[in-house]
């Protein structure tokens, strides 16, 4: 049974830590599952947290170094020598071990893969090292289970007991040629039922999917959730087989875009927290503050060009339908961004531009009319002139038009040219549409009213 994480425990553990009562430590955190440890460390400070994970075995402390807080774990790693270091990645599986490596200075990360003992786990790391960390190559792990096509039944499954011994999970076992060319992948089913005298090339599957280490991390996770597989491994230009990628990888790929994603449609420009440094909450807000003020000064210009309606008493009014007109254009220009962003994230976005641009037309207008409708009868209840009823209502359903034109317009072509469409969702869209809002508002009001 997992242990309650409350304060009272919090308390205790610090007590333990101060009085160096080891014993005691491990017996309340040694059976714990290492997400738990991870969590309780989070909430210690600096110091008693790298004395638990120096108390821990090396098997322990290695999976509760995965699950720190990004933070959390920069600090501990700086605590630890590269000894140390070294000893804790070497119970990782290469990829999560290169994870921690590459967070390190250049400096530290030849210090502690210096101490790594084991040659081909040291060689392994080195390699991950060497690919973008957006790639599959950043993505993937060497240890897998493989066997040749031309190796018997009775071999393969004592080389795959002996390549087992090195895999956290066998989601697939591979097939390769002796040029260590992936071709295909046995399933487990058909090598328990087959003759053991038989061979690999009597019951391997041909067909497997598969994706280049040099392929963006993105598309590799799009090929998994399409074809719903847990693990997919990875070849290079020659289709050598190199590694695989599992869903858990995936599944902390999309949890991370989506915390990117969250953050720039708020208008957070760098993967900030709430404990962050003033300065680099500064930094990651100040950018789109600064956009959201030379957008409302641009707004400000435009109503001063109609500054002399202000002391006529037959349109002064409009000015207090600003707010609206503003308001409409940044609500509909971020459903229609949001909605194109969720379809470029999942590819479902297919077709022309032009017959997407039609669609939201279409929709502009069925949702401007039947808002403008309800603007009318607001006009009508509180006895406001037709004419101005209808000023309004026209500028709001084109203003929902535009503001839905550059909602799905703007991601398109940020997508297009290699920009996180994101972007797009947050005050980059709202701004430019209160701009365009208030200009269109006061445009079609003049010609329709006369001032």
């Amino acid at each position: 049974m997992a242990i309650e994480i409350n304060k009272n425990l919090f308390r205790k553990i610090e007590q333990l830590v101060g009085n160096q009562s080891d014993a005691a430590i491990l017996s309340l955190l040694g059976d714990e599952h290492h997400a738990d440890i991870a969590e309780i460390l989070d909430e210690l400070d600096l110091d008693e947290a790298t004395y638990i994970i120096k108390l821990l075995d090396s098997e322990k402390t290695s999976d509760v170094l995965m699950d720190l807080d990004e933070d959390t774990r920069e600090r501990v790693l700086k605590n630890l020598s590269a000894k140390e270091i070294a000893e804790e990645i070497g119970e990782l599986d290469t990829d999560d071990a290169a994870d921690i490596i590459g967070e390190l200075s250049e400096a530290r990360q030849e210090r502690v893969i210096s101490e790594i003992e084991d040659d081909e786990h040291k060689a392994d790391i080195q390699e991950l090292l060497t690919y973008d960390e957006d790639s599959a190559g950043g993505l993937m792990a060497k240890e897998l289970v493989k066997v040749n096509e031309n190796w018997t039944l009775t071999r393969c499954v004592k080389e795959m007991r002996a390549q087992a011994e090195e895999v956290t999970r066998v989601h697939s076992i591979y097939v390769v040629n002796d040029d260590e060319q992936l071709i295909g992948r046995l399933s487990l089913k058909d090598l328990l039922i087959a003759p053991p005298k038989g061979n690999i090339t009597k019951i391997y599957i041909p067909k497997v999917d598969s994706v280049n280490v040099h392929e963006e991390a993105e598309e590799v996770a799009k090929i998994m959730q399409k074809y719903d597989l847990e693990a997919i491994p990875v070849v290079d230009d020659n289709m050598i087989l190199l590694g695989r990628i599992t869903i858990d990888d995936i599944v902390d790929l999309m949890k991370e875009e989506a915390e990117e994603d969250y953050l720039l449609a708020a208008g957070v420009s760098q993967d900030v927290e709430a404990d962050d440094s003033i300065w680099d909450l500064t930094k990651a807000r100040l950018p789109w503050l600064v956009l959201g003020l030379f957008g409302g000064l641009g707004s400000v210009f435009i109503m001063e060009g109609y500054e002399e309606i202000m002391s006529d008493d037959r349109y002064r009014h409009l000015f207090f339908f600003t707010p609206l007109i503003a308001a409409m254009a940044g609500n509909v220009g971020v459903q229609s961004s949001a909605i194109i962003v969720q379809g470029l994230a999942n590819d479902i976005v297919k077709g022309s531009l032009f017959s997407r641009l039609l669609k939201e037309i279409g929709l502009s207008l069925i949702n401007g009319f039947i808002l403008g409708i309800l603007v009318i009868i607001f006009g009508f209840i509180t006895n406001m002139g037709i004419n101005f009823s209808l000023t309004i209502a026209i500028s709001m359903m084109s203003v929902i038009i535009v503001a839905a034109l550059i909602g799905t317009f703007v991601p398109i072509i940020l997508d297009k040219r290699g920009i996180d469409p994101a972007i797009a969702t947050g005050p980059f869209i709202t701004t430019s549409n209160d701009i365009f809002g208030i200009f269109l508002f006061f445009y079609i009001a003049k010609i329709m009213l006369g001032f």
